[in-house]
């Protein structure tokens, strides 16, 4: 770990570690992020619904504005994040979204008074013209309520790969990443296994529809992490809890021998400058990382929405039976593997010599073949469901490996004044892939029952999953070759007064 660092390290025979004190504190948040972006899809169905008298078309509704929303949000979160400084940026994203998992627990109320009714009782038991006019009222605040979530929820990877920029060094910073970048799974790991029990929960002891509940305290956590954070978090050079040696470790990349690391790092807050917004599309960086995510995180989040539903409809498991519960949590724990994925790059790095985005895509490369493996989940489904279980499970830790590296090579080409930015105008390709596919996946299976399509030996809907899993098979390597082509070698871009260089 020591190859090519810097002689001031060396000084100082014991550092502190609190980088990943703070790196632990991203890892909570991203959790906490998808537990609240969970918290609609798992209670929509037995608690919800009844309730507002919801079709499948009301919450696909309620999804699709959340997607839309949360891209276009990306793309100016970023920038906000990167004007306002990680800090009080971070602060900000995470007050808003539990605030919009909070106001949820609202929807029911809101959606009584302005229909004139006095309790749930009465919305369940309406019908007709009324139970209709419930649905499209209580919809409209649902839809309010993710739009604030989504809002704040835009600001989550930006902050959280700028404070992964300002602690760690570039050889640690896939790493990191892959460790923060875990808390979406502990998040969609965790979702399901608590916030169904904590609705049925207060709905047994008749608080409210229990629904609500759920919504207020998950939502809740963000303003524990909110306290946590204030209390810990300084850049490096102001930190007390980090010490010279750590400080030099962090800031090893910008160090030569006859400077100490702060007074580079006072040099470089000083003198860099953000690039301006609109002149971030000129670079073909921007367009590499943006079209990366773009063409590769549709395929995660149609794992994480439809590998339910693929359980229900080919292996007709339900979501609440114990079988469904066991392949979906080994899923997810096979998606852990990423962690280690984060490391890959530093033991190229430290092997060969290569820079850091030579590493990072001989890397992602690895990592591109793997899902590949998806092409064969429906063939191999026809021996078990635990064959498909499997190898989504592996495809979804190489996506995550991939995704970890992909923010690391913003982190190493971009100054760390615009990585935010980057970050969020990328963040907005992955929600737009995540609105494409998950459409598109809707229609696709509609039609192929509707029309009993066949494809690879399949019939009806298993012939639309057999499809989509093909596509989600190349979709890492046409991402791969896209990025090379436009980024074929490392190219820092660096800000200098007014010029880019």
């Amino acid at each position: 770990m020591d190859v090519n660092i810097n002689p001031a390290l060396k000084r100082v025979a014991k550092m502190t570690n609190f980088r990943w004190v703070i790196c632990g504190l991203l890892f909570f948040a991203t959790t906490v992020n998808y537990m609240d972006r969970q918290l609609l899809s798992l209670t929509w169905k037995d608690f919800i619904a009844p309730e507002f008298h919801w079709t499948d078309s009301d919450y696909g509704t309620i999804t699709a504005v959340f997607s839309i929303v949360y891209a276009i949000a990306n793309l100016f979160a970023g920038r906000f994040i990167d004007w306002l400084g990680t800090k009080k940026g971070y602060l900000w994203a995470i007050f808003i979204w539990s605030v919009g998992a909070c106001v949820h627990a609202l929807c029911g109320w809101a959606t009584e008074h302005t229909l004139g009714m006095h309790d749930a009782a009465e919305l369940v038991g309406a019908t007709g013209a009324v139970a209709s006019t419930i649905a499209i009222t209580s919809v409209y605040y649902f839809i309010a309520a993710r739009v604030i979530l989504g809002i704040g929820e835009a600001g989550n990877f930006p902050a959280a790969v700028k404070v992964t920029a300002e602690y760690f060094p570039k050889r640690d910073r896939a790493y990191s990443t892959s460790i923060f970048n875990a808390g979406s799974t502990i998040g969609a790991l965790i979702a399901p296994l608590t916030i169904p029990s904590l609705a049925a929960y207060f709905q047994s002891i008749g608080v409210g529809n229990g629904w609500e509940m759920s919504f207020i305290i998950i939502g809740g956590l963000g303003f524990v992490w909110m306290g946590v954070w204030m209390w810990f978090y300084r850049k490096p050079t102001a930190s007390p809890h980090v010490n010279e040696a750590e400080l030099a470790y962090i800031e090893q990349d910008n160090v030569t021998p006859d400077e100490t690391a702060k007074q580079k790092a006072d040099i470089e807050d000083s003198s860099a400058l953000a690039i301006p917004f609109l002149k971030c599309f000129k670079y073909r960086q921007t367009w590499a990382f943006f079209l990366g995510k773009f063409l590769t995180d549709g395929v995660w989040w149609f794992f994480l929405f439809w590998t339910p539903a693929y359980l229900s409809d080919v292996y007709h498991l339900p979501s609440s039976s114990g079988t469904a519960q066991m392949l979906i949590f080994v899923l997810y724990l096979l998606t852990m593997l990423s962690i280690y994925g984060g490391k890959l790059p530093t033991i190229i790095m430290n092997r060969t010599g290569l820079n850091p985005y030579a590493a990072r895509m001989r890397a992602m490369f690895i990592f591109a073949l793997f899902p590949l493996l998806a092409i064969f989940a429906q063939p191999l489904g026809a021996y078990s469901y635990w064959w498909p279980v499997i190898i989504i499970g592996i495809a979804g830790a190489a996506h995550q490996s991939w995704s970890a590296n992909m923010y690391s090579v913003v982190g190493d080409m971009f100054p760390k004044s615009t990585i935010a930015t980057i970050v969020g105008i990328t963040g907005m390709a992955g929600g737009l892939s995540s609105f494409v596919i998950n459409k598109s996946s809707g229609v696709l299976f509609d039609y192929a029952e509707a029309t009993q399509m066949h494809f690879m030996g399949f019939t009806g809907k298993p012939a639309g999953y057999s499809i989509i899993f093909c596509i989600c098979g190349v979709a890492y390597l046409v991402g791969w070759t896209v990025m090379k082509l436009l980024v074929p070698r490392y190219k820092v871009i660096r800000v200098d007064g007014q010029k880019e260089k």
